[in-house]
């Protein structure tokens, strides 16, 4: 494996790591095909960027390709310490930053190539970034999953550029001190609908999102998001946010254009609001800030037990 050349950002407290150069050819094809290759060929990459000791459970990888269509400013493919990801929100909001830490584009309005589709974003200032995701929707509603120890938890499953269940039961207040708990539960509810075989139209869901009241004012909802591989979103994630619209939208609790300001379970917060797009689906707007944190050259010596790093749960 050659070294690879990194960029690190954070965006709203959650961290992006960004390939920048070092990474495998996957080829010309578009960003599914290539997520595709990457996760059957090329996996010891991944756990080389984001395991422990070089990384840790919160880091979200991207890989910076050159995309199919000239006019993107970029290709990427987004993964994490479980695999990889069809998109996120988060991770494209410090991909905008990266790339104007690059050079490679200036204030203003540009599109990427994602696996969930083309994705396009405005760089606002230096660290504060727009994005219009992929379209969202609501799958299914107020289902109900038995969740063993915990009863009954109903909740909705929607689109947002990855799959979530939604639910407004929680055990606790949505607050930091409650991390472990909050883990434990959506954990369980994540295993129980699992074990039910509840998931989206191409698979189980992967996210689990719980709402409650926020924190501080000027936010609407406070949220405590477990992603895949167990670690909690640290900002108030762009795909959960943009599922959260989404079911919003059908419920017809907030108008096309109306603001919508999600808070995450440590405080940070992202600006959103959608249009509609036809076939029940919406197309989210969602705003926040990212800052470049590190550039680095991450090495692998063949001889090092931890080369693919440390397989920590």
């Amino acid at each position: 494996m050659k070294p690879l050349q990194v960029i690190d950002s954070h965006t709203e407290g959650e961290p992006t790591r960004i390939i920048i150069a070092g990474g495998p050819d996957l080829g010309a094809g578009d960003m599914a095909t290539r997520r595709a290759l990457f996760a059957r060929h090329h996996d010891d990459v991944r756990r080389c960027a984001l395991f422990e000791p070089r990384g840790w459970e919160a880091l979200v990888g991207a890989l910076l390709c050159e995309p199919v269509d000239p006019a993107c400013a970029a290709g990427v493919i987004f993964f994490n310490k479980a695999g990889m990801l069809s998109m996120c929100g988060h991770g494209l909001m410090g991909l905008a930053v990266t790339l104007a830490h690059m050079g490679r584009i200036s204030k203003g309005r540009h599109s990427v190539e994602t696996p969930a589709g083309p994705v396009s974003f405005e760089l606002l200032s230096q660290d504060t970034v727009r994005i219009e995701n992929v379209a969202a929707y609501r799958h299914a509603a107020s289902i109900s999953v038995d969740v063993p120890g915990r009863g009954i938890v109903h909740g909705d499953i929607a689109w947002g550029g990855n799959w979530f269940f939604l639910t407004k039961a929680r055990p606790c207040a949505l607050e930091a001190q409650h991390i472990p708990q909050l883990t434990a539960y959506a954990q369980a509810i994540q295993d129980a609908l699992n074990a039910a075989g509840l998931g989206g139209k191409d698979g189980l869901v992967d996210h689990i999102e719980v709402f409650g009241p926020p924190g501080e004012q000027g936010a609407n909802a406070r949220s405590f998001v477990l992603c895949p591989g167990g670690a909690y979103d640290r900002s108030p994630c762009g795909t959960g946010t943009s599922a959260k619209l989404a079911c919003l939208a059908a419920d017809g609790a907030l108008a096309p254009g109306e603001t919508w300001v999600q808070e995450s379970i440590i405080g940070s917060r992202f600006s959103a609001h959608y249009r509609p797009s036809g076939e029940g689906r919406i197309i989210p707007t969602l705003t926040g800030r990212a800052w470049i944190m590190a550039q680095a050259t991450l090495l692998r010596d063949e001889n090092d037990p931890f080369a693919d790093g440390m397989a920590t749960g």
